[in-house]
């Protein structure tokens, strides 16, 4: 029970197959007490039975283009917790024509979209949450290889995710004289609802359990393994990193001969 006695917030789920849900799925069986938060009403009404299956009340709606929203979102996460030992951030969102294509072709309303709800809404989420975090609090974000190399049609959300490491690492500096840690999991492919908007995901997940060194698929539940041990206290030491948890495909210069 890595967990136990520890409250937190899992922004971004979607649904079953979102990373939010298994790693608030995964912070819960290690006693952690968790509330969800989504970004509509339609996505709170479709997560309310996954908050019954952890305890927690109705997903909150946290609307991060907003700073109202923000705000009226953490004041509700303060009435129900108190305080908070752990924030995960699991996030983003880019025009799915800017996802296909040339990264060149990227509009610029396109891309401030896609910085804006992909990078800068962690920074401004931790803004409004400090005053509830604990001494000691853990915060968690999502990224992807696409931050560090260029992948076909990630485009746009690439840049927007390297600027969500480089925020990990800025916030990591800021917040570690209080005691606070940040760090991000970069995850391989999986099929989630954002994941879907990328065009050719399935065909990477299809090849990664040819490619990659443990020869299998990612599970959600790997990512939420390793989440909950950078939300622990074992990970009492390490702020400031991008953890990949992609079966090793982030550390190949070339695919295997046979696949």
């Amino acid at each position: 029970m890595l967990l136990e006695g520890k409250t937190g917030v899992v922004l971004g789920l979607a649904n079953r197959r979102s990373l939010a849900w298994h790693i608030a799925a995964a912070a819960h069986a290690q006693g952690a007490r968790v509330e969800l938060g989504v970004a509509n009403e339609r996505f709170q009404e479709k997560g309310a039975p996954l908050a019954e299956e952890l305890g927690a009340g109705l997903p909150v709606i946290c609307d991060v283009t907003r700073d109202e929203s923000i705000q009226e979102a953490c004041e509700e996460f303060g009435r129900r917790l108190e305080g908070l030992d752990f924030l995960v951030h699991s996030i983003a969102f880019a025009d799915r024509k800017d996802l296909e294509g040339r990264f060149v072709q990227t509009s610029r309303q396109g891309f401030q979209l896609a910085l804006d709800i992909s990078a800068y809404s962690f920074p401004a989420v931790v803004r409004f949450a400090e005053p509830l975090l604990r001494e000691g609090a853990s915060l968690l974000t999502l990224t992807y290889l696409g931050a560090e190399r260029a992948v076909p049609n990630y485009n746009v959300m690439g840049v927007a995710k390297a600027a969500l490491e480089a925020s990990v690492r800025y916030l990591a500096a800021d917040l570690g004289p209080q005691g606070m840690r940040v760090n991000a999991i970069s995850a391989g492919p999986i099929k989630t609802l954002s994941a879907s908007a990328v065009k050719g995901v399935q065909q990477k997940i299809d090849l990664q359990a040819r490619m990659v060194p443990l020869r299998r698929n990612l599970s959600g539940v790997d990512v939420g393994g390793a989440a909950v041990f950078l939300l622990s206290d074992l990970a009492s030491g390490v702020t400031g990193e991008i953890l990949h948890v992609d079966n090793g495909y982030h550390m190949l210069g070339a695919w295997p001969v046979e696949s």
